[in-house]
Order: structure tokens, then C-alpha cells, then sequence
């Protein structure tokens, strides 16, 4: 799971439907001319006409921006499964095929990133990077991206303006005052109109079991007998609910920093944990920046570091900095320390440098680049795809009560974060399209053992989520990397782990029981 600040944004209409990948749909039989089939019916019939038609590879087009010898194409897939001779879109992919022997090769491992919104199509890059994590892997496997449906090249959708989108500053998200909240369920409501007026016609189908199926389209056009997926973030729950739905179609299965795939949690609970496991892990910043004060004289406690922070934010809301970070754009950048171990010393060099006069570097790093056209077009279609896959999983409270109740208790504790999640997902109060009961994730026949790997202070995708999905996927084992908080822990070097799914994505094997990794190296200053 993703976080981007999304308070004060508004949007204009854009003339023309963002439909670019629609493709004309096959004609219908007697069989299937009727909308009576079910989903599952759908996407075995989606499945055997992507196998009969393959995918027609090619480099990559030169402003995809993916280098030689990757190669793209493309997969045609229903709009709505449960009428496969309808509408069709289209997702991209890529790949890059196995470094090793034709007798080394075991198929195509497919990788989801997260989000959702996130695109998977750099993957292949880990190759041509040579990348020391994945060199084993890489010889057994061709390594396939794509872009999930709504997403980036695949029939991408859209909420507001880009340019609207990225402009700062944007509203404080802590509310001051009844109006200040008023102001933002305004935002909320006008945020969830604007996804039905640009993308109406996709909502109601932009959900993770949609995604699911599609992904075991993509299967059968790469030829693929069964299923070899990586899954990071909200990839975890997109692998969980395709092990439930395709049991038998999965070969190997690695999931990375788990999200919760209860049915009380998808997604409104979901999001409330979250804000608990940010402050935990914004507290384990501080007290390393403490730790460090000869290198960022910020204070030697945690509460001297949060004395500097809460100047900051402070001198933001009153005057933005450089005219375009305020506290949004500030706790945008700075949820990053949270999120991975990588960033806290480079977050911590910039509050420095802040403390010390210098605004610049923060500036830089906080606000908006408007130049960046084609990254302002990332950036919302990801938050549009974000909303719209999470409204449409489940039924959301649409009782303003229970939300201004839930997230007034929490901020108390745990102010880092909350009011600032409680905004991005309060689209979904209001959402225009069909909301769902999400899949009860399960084991299901032929299931084989999933790799579940999770840090055990991840503020992203807490703890809890992984101790879930063991319990829930039978035969499964859990990686857990003791006292370590970065998401999305096989992008990491660490032995301990590396080492373990190296030997499972390449023999199957899986430990005897549950594995505690010490922590990879602590952040240096």
C-alpha cells in the first residue's frame, strides 16, 4: 500500500475519455452471447484466447523509456468477466528472458510492485542492472512486468487534472476547526466525482479480483502452464486473492510486506492500523536521529528531534516554504523515513540542513516540479487507480460520524499520519460505482506452499497482515526480519532472507518452520 497526500486537490474535466487500449471484442457465439456467464467462465474463456494468440513481442516504443533487449506487447482482456465477448482492454508487458541455459529455465516470474496504482514494468531492469539480488533467480526465470489494468499504459484512468493534481500548496490536513473538516469531505466528494466523470466507465471493474484474473490471462499468453508471481506491498493481497481464486494454477508465490487480507480489515481497517504502525516507526526515526546528533544537531532525544519537527511544520502552516510546501507537501515527504530505512538519513540531512537555515534542499525535495509533465501524469493516474481499486474491494462507512470518531481517537496517539490517510481515503465515503464484499483469502485445492516475507516494525503494511495470511494459506512459511521496519524486505541485502527465497524461487523448498531474521545493516548517518 501506497501513500500520497492528496488534501486540497481539485480537477477539472478534460474533454475525452482516457480509452487509448480499448480494443473491439471478438464477435459472440451462441454460447456466450448472453451476459449470464459467470466470472469464472469468463476468464477461463479470456484465458484460452490469450493463449492461442500469444504475445507479439517487440522492443519496447522509445518513450516507454525501457531499454534493449526488454521487449513489450500486449494482453487482451475483458473489461468485465462476466461478459468476455464485451468490451476488451488492453494491459502492457514486458519481459526479459532467463540469463541462464534452456535447460536452467523454469518459466516467467511475474512481479506487482504495490499500490495499487504501482507499475510492475520495471521489473525486467533488475536483469539488465544486474541487480546482485536477483543474478540466481534470473538465470531459472524470464522476468515479466506489466501494467495492471487502469494503470500507466494499460487503459490508464484518471480523476482530475494532472497539473491540478501536483499543485501545492495544498490544505493542512490536521483540521483546526468544523470548517476546516468541512472543507476537506468537500474535497473528498469532488474528488470522487471527478474519478466518475473522466473514468466512470471503468470503475465499477477496477478491483483486485478483476486484476487477479487478468493476471492469469497474462499467464496463459506467456504459455505458462502455472504461475510463478512476486508480489510487494498491496501485491500480497493482489497474490493472495489469485492463490484463492487459482489454487491450482500457482507454482511458486513469494509475497513481500503483507497487507491483511481479513475481510474486516480490506480497507477501511486496513488504513487505521497503518496510522498506528507509521507513529511507531516515525518514533524509531527520531530516537535514531537523537542517536546521531553529532552528525545532525537536531537534539540528542526523540522529543528534542520532534521539538525541530513540529517547528517545521508549524513555520510551514503559517507561511509555505518557497510559496509551495506546506504541512501536506511536509508530511508527503517526510512519511518516507517511515517507510524505509534507506531514506532516514537522507530525510534527517534535510531537516538538518533546515534547522541550520538552509530551506532549499527541503523545498527542493518537498515540492512540486509542474515542469514534469509525464511524472504529473504518473503520479495522478496512480492515485486515481489507488482510490478506485480501494473504494470498489469493499463496502466503505459512508457515516461522516464514524469517520470524524475513528480518526479524531486516533490522532491523539498518532497524529503523524492520520488525518492525512483519513482524507486520501474518504473518496470512498461518496464513491460513485459499485462497492464489493471482499474475497475470503484462503487455501484452496492444489495450493502450494506461498513464501510469505515481512519486517516486523513495517509501518506500511503492519506486522499483523503476515501472521494473517500464514494463518489463513495452509503449508504457507513466514520470513520475519526481526526489529526492521523497511518495506518491502527482498529488495534488501540480507542473507538471512536472500538466501531463502533465492532457494525457494529456484527448488521449491521452503524451511521446516517459520524463520526470525536478524536485521539487515542499520542506516549509517
Amino acid at each position: 500500500m501506497r501513500r500520497t497526500v492528496v488534501s486540497g486537490v481539485t480537477g477539472t474535466l478534460i474533454a475525452g475519455a482516457l480509452i487509448a487500449g480499448a480494443v473491439a471484442a471478438p464477435a459472440a457465439t451462441a454460447e456466450t452471447r448472453h451476459s449470464g456467464w459467470s466470472e469464472a467462465r469468463g476468464v477461463q474463456l479470456a484465458a484460452e484466447r490469450a493463449a492461442a494468440q500469444g504475445i507479439d513481442w517487440a522492443d519496447c516504443p522509445a518513450d516507454w523509456g525501457i531499454p534493449k533487449p526488454i521487449q513489450c506487447g500486449w494482453v487482451t482482456v475483458p473489461l468485465d468477466y462476466a461478459r468476455p465477448n464485451g468490451k476488451q482492454i488492453k494491459l502492457a508487458v514486458d519481459r526479459i528472458g532467463n540469463t541462464g541455459t534452456k535447460e536452467e529455465r523454469q518459466g516467467a516470474l511475474l512481479y506487482n510492485p504495490g499500490g495499487p496504482g504501482g507499475s510492475g514494468m520495471r521489473f525486467p531492469t533488475r536483469v539488465t542492472n544486474k541487480n546482485p539480488l536477483w543474478v540466481n533467480t534470473s538465470k531459472a526465470y524470464d522476468f515479466v512486468g506489466f501494467d495492471p489494468r487502469g494503470v500507466g499504459r494499460s487503459t490508464p484512468i484518471s480523476c482530475v487534472d494532472p497539473q491540478e493534481f501536483v499543485k501545492a500548496p495544498k490544505a493542512d490536513p490536521v483540521p483546526g476547526s468544523e470548517a476546516d473538516k468541512r472543507a476537506q469531505r468537500k474535497l473528498a466528494a469532488g474528488y470522487a466525482a471527478g474519478c466518475a466523470e473522466r473514468s466512470g466507465w471503468m470503475l465499477p471493474h477496477m478491483t483486485t479480483p478483476n486484476t487477479a484474473r487478468d493476471l492469469d490471462v497474462i499467464r496463459a499468453a506467456l504459455g505458462e502452464e502455472k504461475l510463478n508471481f512476486l508480489g510487494v506491498s498491496y501485491g500480497t493481497y493482489l497474490g493472495a486473492v489469485y492463490a484463492t481464486l487459482f489454487p491450482g494454477h500457482v507454482r511458486r508465490m513469494v509475497v513481500d510486506s503483507v497487507v491483511n487480507p481479513s475481510r474486516e480489515k480490506i480497507w477501511y481497517e486496513a488504513n487505521l492500523d497503518q496510522n498506528v504502525a507509521f507513529e511507531t516507526r516515525w518514533d524509531d526515526w527520531k530516537e535514531w536521529v537523537a542517536a546521531n546528533d553529532a552528525t545532525y544537531r537536531l537534539g540528542d532525544t526523540a522529543e528534542k528531534v520532534d521539538e525541530q519537527w513540529q517547528k517545521l511544520r508549524a513555520a510551514a502552516a503559517k507561511a509555505p516554504l518557497g510559496g509551495v510546501v506546506g504541512p501536506a507537501e511536509l508530511t508527503n515527504f517526510f512519511q518516507s523515513a517511515p517507510y524505509y530505512d534507506s531514506s532516514w538519513a537522507p530525510v534527517a540531512r534535510i531537516l538538518s540542513k533546515y534547522a541550520a537555515g538552509d530551506a532549499q534542499a527541503l523545498i527542493d525535495a518537498a515540492g512540486p516540479d509542474l515542469s514534469d509533465t509525464a511524472g504529473n501524469i504518473r503520479s495522478e493516474n496512480s492515485n486515481a487507480v489507488y482510490t478506485a481499486v480501494e473504494c470498489a474491494d469493499a463496502k466503505w462507512p459512508t457515516s461522516w460520524r464514524k469517520w470524524d470518531r475513528d480518526n479524531t481517537r486516533l490522532h491523539r496517539d498518532y497524529p503523524f499520519l492520520t488525518w492525512s490517510n483519513a482524507w486520501m481515503n474518504l473518496p470512498c465515503a461518496t464513491w460513485p460505482a459499485k462497492q464489493n464484499t471482499p474475497v475470503d483469502v484462503k487455501t484452496g485445492k492444489g495450493l502450494p506452499g506461498v513464501l510469505i516475507v515481512q519486517a516486523e516494525r513495517d509501518a506500511a503494511t503492519p506486522v499483523g497482515g503476515a501472521y494473517e495470511l500464514h494463518k489463513r494459506l495452509k503449508g504457507s512459511r513466514l520470513i520475519m526480519e526481526k526489529d526492521a521496519g523497511s518495506h518491502g524486505v527482498t529488495g534488501i541485502a540480507n542473507a538471512c532472507v536472500n538466501e531463502r527465497v533465492d532457494a525457494y524461487l529456484l527448488s521449491g523448498k521452503l524451511d521446516s518452520r517459520n524463520v526470525s531474521c536478524d536485521p539487515h545493516a542499520a542506516p549509517k548517518p
